[in-house]
C-alpha cells in the first residue's frame, strides 16, 4: 500500500519516515524533491497546478501544505487550490484512499479569554490567514465527510528554534498572561500516522497540542534557566501588547488521547530539553 504525503516539507517527511518504517510505501511530492530523504520516493509536484498521477493503491493521502509567504493569496493557492488540485487529481485517476487527513491550524480559532477550547468550539479566525485555513477544511469536508483534519499548535523541534533563538539573544520576559499552546514536531508526526493507521473510525477534527497550555513567560523562563542566560525585564507597555494579540486561550487534547495516542514530548519541558540536546544549541 501506498501513502502519498501532499507538500513533503519537515512535517510531512517526518511522518513519511514513520510511514515507511511502518512498512508503507510513501510517495513524497515537493516542488524540491531533492530534499526528500530515502527511502521516501521523491516526486517533484506544485500543490498549485497540474499534478502527477498517483498510483492506484494509494491507501492514505496527507496533505501538508505551507505558503510561502503570509498573505491572503499565498495561503489560497497553498490551503485551498492545492487541497482542491489534490482531491481533482484523486478523482481524475480514479483513486479512493481509505483516509485523508489534512494538517490545518489553530489559528482557526479566536481569543478564548483563557479559557479552555476543544473540537467543538466555534471557530472565530483573528486573521485572515487564518480564515483561508478554514475555508480549506469546510472545502475538505464538502467533497471527503469522512476526511481528518488536525489543528495543529505551534510546532517547534529539530529545526524549529526561534523561542531558543530569542532567548539566546536577549529577549525580555513577556510577563503573565499570554498563553501559548504547542506541540514537538515528532509528536505531531506520530499523530498523522496514528489517526491514520491505528483507528478504526477516527472522528473529523481533532486538536493536535501537547498537555499543557502554558504561560509564554513560563516557557521563556525554562529555556533561559536550561541555557544559563537571563531574560530581559518585561516591558512597561506589557498589559497593551498583550490586549492586542489576541489568541488567549486553552486547547484540549482529550479526543487525540482518547484514541489512545500517547505523546513523546508530554509538555514543552521534554520537548525543549530533546531539542537542546539533539541540535547542537549552544549553551552559555
Amino acid at each position: 500500500m501506498t501513502v502519498l504525503i501532499a507538500g513533503c516539507g519537515d512535517l510531512g517527511t517526518e511522518a513519511g519516515l514513520r510511514f515507511a518504517a511502518a512498512g508503507f510505501s510513501v510517495l513524497g511530492w515537493r516542488r524540491s524533491p531533492e530534499k526528500i530523504p530515502a527511502p521516501l520516493q521523491a516526486q517533484a509536484a506544485d500543490l498549485r497546478g497540474e499534478l502527477p498521477r498517483i498510483p492506484g493503491d494509494t491507501d492514505v493521502v496527507v496533505i501538508a501544505v505551507a505558503a510561502g509567504e503570509r498573505t491572503e493569496a499565498a495561503y489560497r493557492a497553498a490551503y485551498v487550490d492545492g487541497t482542491a488540485n489534490v482531491l481533482d487529481a484523486l478523482e481524475r485517476d480514479g483513486v479512493r484512499p481509505r483516509r485523508i487527513l489534512f494538517v490545518s491550524s489553530t489559528a482557526v480559532y479566536g481569543d478564548a479569554g483563557g479559557g479552555w477550547l476543544d473540537e467543538d468550539s466555534p471557530t472565530a479566525p483573528a486573521s485572515v490567514t487564518g480564515a483561508v485555513i478554514r475555508e480549506a477544511e469546510e472545502l475538505l469536508h464538502s467533497r471527503r465527510p469522512d476526511a481528518i483534519v488536525l489543528r495543529l499548535a505551534g510546532i517547534y523541534g529539530p529545526g524549529r528554534t526561534r523561542l531558543i533563538d530569542q532567548v539566546q539573544g536577549g529577549i525580555s520576559s513577556p510577563g503573565p498572561g499570554q498563553l501559548t499552546n504547542r506541540i514537538h514536531r515528532d509528536d505531531a508526526a506520530a499523530a498523522i500516522v496514528h489517526l491514520t493507521t491505528a483507528v478504526a473510525d477516527p472522528e473529523p477534527l481533532y486538536l493536535g497540542v501537547d498537555d499543557e497550555p502554558v504561560e509564554l513567560a513560563e516557557v521563556l523562563d525554562f529555556l533561559a534557566g536550561e541555557l544559563g542566560v537571563p531574560l530581559g525585564p518585561a516591558p512597561a507597555d506589557q498589559g497593551q501588547r498583550r490586549a492586542s494579540r489576541g489568541g488567549n486561550r486553552r486547547l484540549s487534547n482529550a479526543r487525540l488521547h482518547g484514541t489512545g495516542f500517547e505523546f513523546s514530548y508530554p509538555t514543552f519541558r521534554e520537548g525543549y530539553r530533546a531539542v537542546l540536546a539533539g541540535d547542537g544549541v549552544r549553551h552559555a
